[in-house]
């Protein structure tokens, strides 16, 4: 499965590098906000879809850019061409490729690419490692078990509701760091031990699936803020272990 995740990363890697820092044109999606795509993102879709359609034809496959196809399959491949597309086409790295496999529900492998620094997060059930330049390392979630010693990232606060916006700040107030805009780049730090929790409302699956593996295979814990399972987004909050997410998640459970 790994050896597949590696395909997908690369054939991605061959349409969203070329199109990275070359001023690409930005559609809105939305007729009211701004939710951009570019061309880089619908490319990269199509060819890790041809990709599974050729490996797994009887999967069914969730993609931000194309939607859902063979959905009465157990199994189903979740993905982001580009999380993170407000990074990329500002020419911050802090954007990745999403590629998540749920079975019966249950997010079981995925693998978060990024290619400019040349990163792969992957987890299939072995555990979740990182290769780097033809090395490949274990991940492993800290042991911080504080508020007052963790560091905490979310995209940006101005996505929490009013009421989320309060119990978000009261949280911030008691961790010991908070860092904005990291988008998918924070669920992979987290795995790696560098942060300890993560904190974002209102995901779509294809934002998270392919994470949960990789912060659970790692250590981690990854809810919705009432402490339910990830795979179909939501409010989400992960956590370096068990009770830092218990700490943490008292603070947004109710809203």
């Amino acid at each position: 499965m790994q050896e597949f995740m590696r395909a997908l990363a690369a054939a991605a890697a061959n349409e969203t590098l070329p199109r990275f820092r070359q001023l690409p044109t930005v559609i809105n999606k939305l007729g009211t906000g701004f939710d951009p795509v570019t061309e880089a993102d619908r490319e990269a879709e199509r060819v890790i879809r041809a990709l599974i359609s050729e490996t797994f034809p009887e999967d069914g496959i969730l993609g931000e850019e194309f939607g859902l196809s063979n959905a009465g399959a157990s199994r189903q491949w979740v993905v982001d061409p580009i999380d993170g597309t407000r990074a990329f086409i500002s020419g911050i790295p802090l954007w990745g490729t999403l590629v998540g496999l749920t079975a019966a529900g249950r997010a079981v492998a995925g693998m978060m690419s990024q290619p400019f620094t040349g990163e792969l997060y992957v987890a299939d059930g072995s555990g979740a490692f990182l290769e780097h330049r033809q090395a490949r390392q274990r991940l492993s979630t800290s042991h911080v078990e504080s508020l007052s010693d963790a560091t905490m990232c979310t995209t940006t606060p101005a996505l929490f509701s009013r009421v989320q916006r309060e119990a978000y700040d009261r949280l911030e107030n008691e961790v010991r760091l908070a860092r904005y805009g990291t988008d998918c780049y924070a669920y992979a730090m987290l795995a790696s031990g560098h942060v300890d929790l993560v904190v974002e409302p209102g995901l779509n699956a294809y934002d998270i699936a392919a994470l949960i593996p990789i912060i659970e295979q790692a250590g981690g814990v990854v809810t919705t803020f009432d402490g339910g399972r990830p795979e179909n987004g939501g409010n989400i909050i992960a956590a370096a272990n068990a009770r830092l997410h218990e700490q943490a998640r008292a603070f947004v459970a109710d809203v």
